[in-house]
């Protein structure tokens, strides 16, 4: 019920402008938000980076959360030489278009630092699916997770971690077991959009299904169909990839990932595990589907051209008696007599009239 309540919360969060939350901050900056916590709290003062991970690391009990949104090389330098954090990672971070995975990059000064990819997803509202619709679309996010730091680094124009931070703010005993429960709640928190997407494809899937096995199923469903299943491809790619991270979170000792915050991780698992079985059941419907509806196109095309040979076989009986009558030879029967005219007419009308019955009988007029 409650992860029911919070993922409508998110879809109502992302219909509006939140202007707490901006993308940007208004200076023109990559960082979105630099807070402190301890002890599960936020902390005001400082509020630059290098002021927070001082007051943090002479306390011993907080960490810091720094929340980016597409920042170039220039902008994550500095935080990459102030937290020590790999290049390979800042590299990844800072281009995206990458896998969903996760890797430990060893410090010798230190316990090293979790660096982990997840594809964010969002379902676009659409009155009607076309056969151009944009069903799905995706972004990146980028978590470096240490002992005493958490940076989010996020790409495209969703997947705002606003509301996420709340819900964590409001839950400080969860919030006090630092960087790992940070990560296990953006990892909860995309899964959750997952789930949701898949939700709303379940109408879409339906629709384009009752559409194919309607009365007055048109020939350009197959685009809509290879549209959508296009559109859920880009959700499988997402998706699919990110069970082996979480397989590794949830069961291997990553610092700062302890054993009290694995069974978390299980639970999130599971919830992609679901996903992923709903949108493979999807892929597979809409093969069925696809496949159906070339089955009706072929049946109606053998429709029309039954049609066609039909009425071709109707007409080649006067043709072929106005064919042999049209040949100029003097000595033909019955060409002189007063009654060969109408007698003519009869034997054609009758012959296409009996021709007719018989196709109308046998199903192909």
């Amino acid at each position: 019920m409650i992860r029911s309540l919070r993922r409508v919360v998110h879809r109502a969060y992302r219909r509006t402008v939140d202007l707490s939350h901006p993308a940007r901050s208004p200076l023109g900056s990559a960082v979105v938000n630099c807070v402190l916590y301890e002890d599960g709290e936020r902390r005001p003062g400082p509020s630059t980076a290098d002021e927070a991970l001082r007051e943090a690391r002479k306390t011993g009990r907080g960490f810091v959360w720094i929340g980016l949104h597409e920042p170039d090389e220039a902008e994550l330098a500095s935080l990459a030489e102030l937290f020590r954090l790999h290049p390979l990672a800042v590299d990844d971070a800072v281009r995206a278009h990458q896998r969903p995975k996760v890797q430990r990059y060893d410090d010798p000064d230190g316990p090293g630092t979790l660096f982990a990819v997840f594809k964010t997803c969002r379902y676009v509202e659409h009155e009607e699916l076309t056969a151009t619709s944009e069903v799905v679309d995706t972004g990146e996010l980028a978590v470096f997770a240490g002992t005493d730091f958490v940076i989010t680094v996020r790409h495209g124009r969703h997947g705002s971690l606003g509301p996420l931070r709340e819900e964590l703010e409001a839950a400080p005993e969860q919030l006090a077991k630092g960087p790992a429960a940070v990560l296990h709640a953006i990892a909860d928190h995309v899964v959750d959009d997952y789930l949701a997407a898949a939700d709303a494809l379940q109408n879409d899937v339906d629709a384009v299904e009752t559409a194919v096995f309607s009365q007055h199923a048109g020939r350009g469903d197959a685009g809509r169909i290879y549209q959508l299943k296009r559109e859920l491809l880009e959700l499988k790619r997402a998706v699919t990839p990110l069970e082996r991270p979480l397989r590794v979170l949830a069961t291997s000792p990553l610092p700062p990932i302890g054993e009290d915050i694995q069974p978390y991780f299980r639970d999130v698992a599971d919830h992609l595990a679901r996903t992923c079985e709903q949108i493979n059941a999807f892929d597979g419907l809409l093969d069925s589907i696809l496949q159906a509806h070339l089955a009706q196109v072929t049946v109606a095309q053998n429709e029309d051209m039954r049609k066609i040979t039909a009425w071709a076989a109707i007409v080649a009986v006067p043709t072929m008696v106005c064919g042999v009558y049209g040949m100029n030879f003097t000595h033909m029967p019955e060409l002189r007599w007063t009654y060969g005219y109408p007698l003519v007419l009869a034997v054609m009308t009758t012959a296409c009239v009996l021709i007719h019955r018989s196709f109308r009988r046998n199903g192909w007029l």
